[in-house]
């Protein structure tokens, strides 16, 4: 177990540094580009070359990239032209506001799209069955921006019940996280609840759960210990990737209710040119994706013995 944990590490580390050198080739390879971005396209040839020569930028380029990797290492992520501070300085405040966007999304979305999956495949066909597959399918069709413009009309414009955007959170206000939060669970809610009733309805229909059945185990038995552990398998590896779709997939949510979080950051700073902060956010998105699927292949081998002991 300890080997395939390690091989997994193994792999999210060389995945890390595959991404850095794409990165670095993409937006740091040609440093005329990078002092246009930073200084402006309005900045003489004399300005360029004295703050590239200033950064480093007439260094060989392997000698760059691990200097540029190494500050990434030690937090230095550089200075954002637009905002004029440091990125980090804004970059974890909005890693921040977002995680706690996920958290509570993923507090109402885990236990609901769970159990009402779980239900409908026990009980596949059946009216309940039809009636959470037609609301997941439904929800599910609408895209965000739809649904946040209707929730808007609804709850802000006609019953005047929550305020229409978040704007920077000092503090903890929830009633600030009640739109973008339904917004997402409604997203995202059909496409769990479906994987988790697909499972579960496959699951039931095995050999060894009828056994079980006709064997004259209780039927809760037979659903806890036996059908759900391994009904859970696959709604695992789908919620672990919403994480990832989380972080850098919130754009629109974060962009109508004026939520400032890292989704809003990325799009901000691309619309600007801002080339250290989308460096920075592009590394942090990658990393949660790679830790993400680290962490579910590691689950994935508790919840599924034969890989363990394969």
């Amino acid at each position: 177990m300890l080997i395939l944990i390690a091989k997994r590490f193994a792999f999210m580390v060389l995945t890390m540094i595959a991404v850095s050198v794409l990165l670095f080739l993409v937006l740091e390879i040609s440093p005329g580009s990078v002092a246009t971005k930073v200084l402006g396209q309005f900045a003489t040839a004399e300005q360029k070359n004295i703050w590239l020569e200033a950064h480093g930028y007439f260094e060989p380029v392997w000698y760059r990239y691990l200097a540029w990797a190494g500050n990434f290492l030690t937090g230095e992520l550089g200075e954002s032209y637009r905002f004029k501070v440091p990125v980090g300085d804004i970059l974890w405040p909005r890693l921040w506001n977002t995680a706690v966007l996920g958290f509570w999304t993923f507090a109402f979305l885990i236990p609901t799209s769970l159990v009402l999956g779980v239900l409908a495949g026990m009980r596949e066909g059946s009216k309940l069955d039809r009636t959470i597959s037609i609301v997941s399918v439904l929800t599910t069709s609408v895209p965000e921006f739809a649904s946040a413009v209707f929730l808007s009309a609804l709850f802000v414009f006609g019953l005047n019940w929550l305020p229409g955007t978040s704007g920077m959170i000092s503090g903890f206000d929830f009633t600030q996280l009640i739109l973008p939060v339904l917004v997402l669970f409604l997203y995202d809610f059909g496409y769990v609840a479906r994987m988790t009733r697909a499972s579960m309805a496959e699951v039931m229909t095995t050999p060894y759960i009828r056994t079980a059945i006709l064997k004259g185990l209780p039927y809760r038995q037979v659903i806890v210990k036996h059908a759900l552990r391994n009904a859970l398998i696959a709604p695992f590896t789908v919620i672990m990737l919403q994480l990832n779709w989380l972080l850098s997939g919130v754009i629109v949510v974060e962009f109508f209710f004026a939520y400032k979080g890292f989704g809003a950051l990325l799009l901000e700073a691309s619309l600007n040119q801002d080339i250290f902060v989308i460096e920075a956010c592009a590394m942090v998105a990658v990393f949660v994706a790679v830790a993400t699927q680290t962490i579910a292949d590691i689950g994935y081998t508790y919840l599924n013995p034969r890989i363990r002991f394969s």
